[in-house]
């Protein structure tokens, strides 16, 4: 008795269904080590600031304590107005606001006018100035650090705000790179439709460029409010006088051998992180756009 090739086809499909129900769950498996990845990393990289926290809000007597405990015993909230009346951090706060405000607002000027000319202007030597631009990257900042001092002591700017001001009104490599990718992204049909229209190269910038470019703005914005916001080692260089120092400064005159409140320098360190965690909450979606799309314009 012969079986027919007909009566043989109907088992395939038995196998392919059970393969089919397989499929799900090695999908769920697989999101499940994902999520699973990304929580421990998560947990691994936000407990120091919890431990500071946690370290804020206990007693003087729990700081060191033996075995640690993570919890406080009793939630000290003084410790936060204690330790921003202790020393004139109002004066601090002042200060870096103007600094950073100064800073990234130059920033944004001065890097997205130069930005612009690498990506819409036609010259010669443009690519390679382009590269060589990026070629100061190379260069660490601490080399650097002595001949700018000598040139702002030579012409009187030690103890002033100008030495933390002025380098951001004259570009900052990165940050055109990132401006100039982005602004490859942008159809250059745009700029011909304007200037047909009889819009200057000033006037395409601001009306044209600029209005498509929140998320690489933001980008830049974000990222030189928080390095400067966080800045020690340039207001160290040049500022003398303690009221001209910066909230980053403010916390370092905690490191006083004679000082042993570290709850309370905790409890600054978070109010310090506060404008920094808030920036970064408020443009959080554009600043992930921004830095998706930067890089995938053309060459």
């Amino acid at each position: 008795m012969t079986v027919s090739v007909t009566e043989r086809i109907p088992a395939r499909p038995i196998t392919d269904r059970r393969l089919r129900a397989r499929v799900p769950w090695r999908r769920a498996l697989h999101r499940v080590l994902i999520y699973a990845l990304l929580i421990g990393l998560g947990i691994i990289f936000v407990l120091p600031f919890l431990w500071m926290v946690s370290t804020s809000l206990k007693p003087q007597d729990e700081v060191f304590r033996y075995p640690p405990t993570f919890l406080p015993s009793s939630f000290e909230w003084e410790n936060y107005r204690n330790g921003w009346t202790i020393l004139d951090f109002n004066t601090f706060l002042k200060n870096s606001l103007i600094v950073t405000t100064a800073n990234v607002v130059g920033n944004l000027i001065s890097c997205t006018l130069v930005a612009y000319g690498f990506a819409r202007l036609r010259a010669r030597g443009k690519h390679f100035l382009f590269v060589l631009l990026l070629a100061t990257l190379m260069i660490p900042r601490e080399v650097t650090i002595v001949p700018r001092f000598i040139l702002f002591s030579e012409v009187g700017l030690v103890n002033t705000f100008w030495p933390l001001i002025l380098p951001a009104w004259f570009g900052f490599p990165f940050f055109i790179f990132l401006l100039r990718q982005f602004f490859m992204t942008i159809p250059r049909d745009l700029d011909d439709a304007a200037r047909i229209d009889g819009a200057s190269h000033l006037r395409i910038l601001v009306d044209v460029i600029l209005p498509l470019s929140k998320p690489a703005l933001a980008t830049v914005a974000i990222f030189a409010f928080i390095g400067n916001w966080t800045n020690v080692l340039e207001p160290l260089i040049y500022l003398r006088s303690t009221e001209k120092y910066t909230l980053a400064l403010g916390l370092n005159l905690f490191r006083s051998p004679a000082f042993t409140q570290f709850n309370w320098l905790m409890a600054v360190s978070v109010l310090t992180l506060v404008p920094v965690l808030v920036v970064f909450v408020v443009a959080q979606r554009t600043f992930v756009r921004g830095v998706t799309l930067t890089g995938m314009g053309g060459r």
